[in-house]
């Protein structure tokens, strides 16, 4: 049996040398995860983008090839489904990404980014004419209060849900569980919820069919976890069950999948 390397000194103090090598490596790779951190959250990273944007979803723009998540905020995805005031379902993913480019309408925005998130996307608060646009999505029903920042928009979310605006209108399930929802997935909404919304909104048969006619690329993941997404016309689009593909979702365009971790399939 292989014992651990001891050294002496002439104290006759000992020192366990392959404890000592795990506690440097350990601090050492301690010091890296602080380093990157603060390189991510620093002033460095701050910055200012004006132009009038291509709106991707309801969470994310683009303003000269810089790709911004709107901070603060959760919009639905844009294979979302959620239940009106009767219970029938509509695709508020993409409603949510529609209105907020009604309501941009060709205008500048003027957005502050600090930091980048996970898919490196800068992280900022975007203005139309002085106008709040991450509070508007939420005032507007749009997008749920959320993260770190989430006090500053918790208001405009009761503004929202007492008006029975947006996604408030009926029932949903807020975006963060909606990406990793399950049998015992909550569902809310302002008024009552109708007893049938279990399955249809957490159903296998809600990956049948994609949630708008534009909204046709298939991403699944393979047995690694990697993210792929299958173009209409590829040769492996037509063999994908959507509804055996656990983790699979519908996208409404390239930028979006490839924004959010997403490689395109080679065939």
């Amino acid at each position: 049996m292989m014992r651990p390397a001891v050294e002496c000194g002439g104290t006759g103090s000992c020192v366990n040398v392959d404890q000592e090598r795990k506690v440097i490596v350990g601090m050492k790779h301690r010091v890296m995860m602080v380093a990157l951190l603060a390189l991510i959250t620093s002033p460095v990273c701050a910055g200012k983008l004006s132009g009038a944007p291509r709106i991707v979803d309801g969470n994310m723009i683009e303003i000269e090839q810089t790709k911004i998540r709107l901070s603060g905020i959760e919009a639905p995805e844009t294979d979302q489904i959620c239940l009106d005031a009767h219970g029938r379902k509509w695709a508020c993913g993409v409603a949510a990404r529609d209105e907020l480019i009604k309501h941009s309408n060709g205008r500048t925005w003027d957005c502050h980014t600090t930091g980048v998130d996970e898919y490196r996307r800068s992280l900022g608060s975007c203005f139309i004419e002085g106008e709040d646009v991450n509070a508007w999505m939420v005032r507007s029903g749009w997008a749920l209060s959320s993260g770190p920042s989430n006090h500053s928009y918790a208001i405009y979310e009761l503004v929202a849900s007492t008006g029975y605006a947006g996604l408030w209108s009926g029932a949903f399930i807020a975006p963060w569980d909606w990406r990793r929802r399950n049998k015992r997935t909550i569902i809310v909404g302002a008024s009552s919820i109708p007893i049938d919304a279990q399955e249809l909104l957490l159903g296998s048969a809600l990956l049948l069919d994609p949630p708008s006619p534009e909204c046709l690329i298939k991403g699944t993941a393979d047995l690694n976890g990697e993210r792929i997404y299958h173009l209409p016309g590829q040769l492996s689009y037509g063999q994908i069950d959507m509804t055996k593909k656990p983790g699979g979702r519908w996208l409404c365009s390239e930028a979006e999948a490839e924004a959010t971790g997403w490689r395109k399939a080679a065939r």
